[in-house]
């Protein structure tokens, strides 16, 4: 499938029209608003407990000391990571393959103090891997201990009970945590490399700005009132400092640019005087002011000013700030580095589809949207539905994250969850209420000795050092994305989008409100992601948004014409209401990102 050309220019906004008859969805009643009630007392209920998934009980920016699972034996917590709330879950289970399938949410079976909130989660803290009820290890079901050794009632599910999705709001909450918890590296890149990064410091001015009085203007200088003495063919030019002061009646030409000699009262411009070249005598045609045309030090910054904060992104401008203020280099913040595992025995890399084969979607649009937000990024590796090779891939792999396409779910192929028990991981989010999109997940691999290092040990071996390892999920992070095309996408902006904000040093996506012209179906339960295009209102009207069909989860025919996301809540919105919209990263594109934005 190919996108729309982005080196063309892009549909016309200012048109009333849409970019295809064939791809606006049509109206359709939204259900009931319950849904939508529920999800906001859901979030003021559960925020903090979601933000407890990841850096411990408290709120702050730290990461939680090493060998210390986020969640686990802070202020607050039950350090044996039992759950805090008595509610009980019931799901579909998920069966089958993630890159068919998009399984139904999890929803609430009995009344609790909690009852009004879904998708509230009942651990206390983040579960590893080995302890995801209903997971498969060895072949073997796993118990729903969210912590070995617990021995409350209420520290297990059983394997009939799948752990409850998070909602869509509080699984991006986690993931932007998870990238905030510790302290961002530095390193200093050369002007010529720091395009798209970010900074590590403020950048602070190494000399007043300009660092002397410099000539607005080409013309002359002229000190005391005129008429004003001249020698002619002298002149002071750009880069050529004045031998002596200006004395007082004198004039001299100058370049613009130029360092103004001392004494100097003004610059006039060239087309507002006249010189006599016979008398040797400059006369001014307009009124002279003292200081006109004359860019005195400092007018822009003094030495030691802030000029831009952290955290900002280097472009063109900030590059030509930095080498007027006097650097280098600059301070930045090294760009994540990340891997791209694409899972799947059914994908072809070329040619067309046949046989029951299909081809690889994923692989040939993560690389530029994970650039786009602020990524290094390695060229995809095809790993088929294969344990062995996923499990020595994640273990060798020395990024600071791991992108895996497919397998997320519980088929007979699906070896995301098995793998990540037998290395040890914490999972921090393990499905999200969202459509399409909902197995996706987010964990944390323990640092230490590779799983690699393990392969063709006794199993008692292995299982052992995952134990340990288990202690200490210092390690990269993995984000788990559906195998279908827009539920990847789903994952992209709900984990992956937050998280390298985070890892990168990046402000957050700030999300805002659009009136959309339609009736947008929304799900009972679950958030909905809807591409979707920005139009300009008609006849002064409100710019809006209009949905965009083809949005299934196997589908990218809308996603490829959109230029943002509605985040639907459940129940749906009304042709004519506001609805909140994240743009997707290549809408501010310009020419000059040379692929570290798009």
């Amino acid at each position: 499938m190919t996108g729309p050309d982005r080196s063309a220019p892009g549909p016309d906004r200012s048109a009333p029209g849409p970019v295809d008859d064939g791809l606006f969805a049509p109206g359709a009643v939204p259900g009931e608003a319950a849904g939508s009630a529920r999800a906001r007392a859901e979030e003021e209920l559960a925020i903090e407990q979601a933000l407890a998934l990841v850096g411990g009980s408290t709120l702050g920016p730290s990461r939680p000391p090493r060998g210390q699972r986020p969640g686990g034996g802070g202020d607050g917590d039950d350090p044996s990571g039992t759950p805090d709330g008595g509610e009980a879950w019931s799901s579909t289970p998920r069966t089958g393959d993630g890159r068919n399938a998009d399984p139904t949410s999890a929803s609430p079976t009995s009344a609790s103090p909690m009852s009004s909130t879904p998708n509230a989660r009942t651990d206390s803290g983040a579960r590893t891997a080995g302890n995801r009820p209903g997971s498969h290890s060895g072949g073997r079901v796993q118990s729903g201990s969210t912590s070995a050794g617990s021995t409350s009632p209420r520290a297990s599910r059983t394997a009939n009970q799948p752990a409850p999705s998070l909602s869509w709001s509080r699984a991006r909450a986690v993931a932007a945590r998870a990238g905030r918890g510790g302290p961002l590296a530095a390193v200093r890149l050369p002007l010529d490399r720091a395009l798209g990064h970010v900074l590590a410091e403020p950048l602070g001015a190494l000399t007043d700005l300009p660092s002397f009085d410099t000539s607005a203007m080409d013309g002359w200088a002229v000190a005391g009132p005129g008429p004003w003495a001249f020698v002619a063919g002298a002149g002071i030019l750009a880069g050529h400092a004045p031998a002596t002061a200006l004395p007082d009646g004198a004039a001299v030409r100058i370049a613009t640019g130029a360092r103004v000699p001392p004494d100097t009262t003004a610059v006039i411009r060239s087309e507002h005087a006249y010189a006599d070249e016979a008398k040797g005598l400059l006369h001014a045609e307009r009124s002279v002011a003292t200081g006109q045309d004359i860019r005195p030090r400092g007018q822009e910054c003094r030495s030691g000013e802030q000029l831009v904060p952290a955290g900002t992104v280097v472009t063109p401008a900030v590059l030509g700030l930095a080498a007027a203020a006097g650097y280098d280099a600059l301070p930045a913040v090294p760009r994540p580095r990340v891997d791209i595992l694409v899972l799947g025995d059914e994908l072809l890399a070329a040619g067309l589809p046949h046989d029951g084969l299909i081809r690889d979607a994923l692989g040939p649009m993560l690389g530029p949207w994970l650039r786009a937000l602020g990524a290094e990024v390695a060229g995809p590796r095809r790993l088929g539905d294969d344990a062995r090779a996923l499990r020595d891939a994640l273990a060798a792999s020395d990024a600071d994250l791991i992108v895996t396409t497919g397998g997320t779910a519980s088929g007979p192929v699906d070896h995301v969850h098995p793998v990540l028990a037998e290395l040890g991981a914490e999972l921090l989010v393990d499905g999200v209420a969202v459509r399409p999109g909902h197995p996706m997940l987010l964990a944390r691999l323990p640092s230490g000795p590779s799983g690699a290092h393990t392969a063709g040990r006794p199993e008692g071996q292995r299982d052992a050092t995952a134990e340990q390892r288990k202690e200490s999920p210092d390690g990269p992070y993995l984000v788990g994305l559906p195998g279908n095309p827009l539920a990847a996408v789903s994952g992209l902006v709900t984990l992956v989008e937050p998280l390298i904000a985070g890892l990168a040093g990046r402000p957050a996506q700030d999300a805002y409100r659009a009136l959309v012209h339609a009736e947008v179906h929304g799900h009972p339960h679950d958030t909905r992601l809807v591409p979707v295009v920005h139009r300009a209102g008609r006849a002064g009207g409100r710019d809006h948004v209009a949905p965009l069909r083809y949005n299934g989860p196997a589908m990218l025919r809308g996603i490829a014409a959109a230029d943002g996301l509605a985040v639907v809540e459940p129940g749906g919105v009304r042709s004519g209401t506001e609805v909140e919209i994240l743009d997707l990263p290549w809408a501010p594109a310009t020419p000059w990102t040379e692929g570290c934005f798009t």
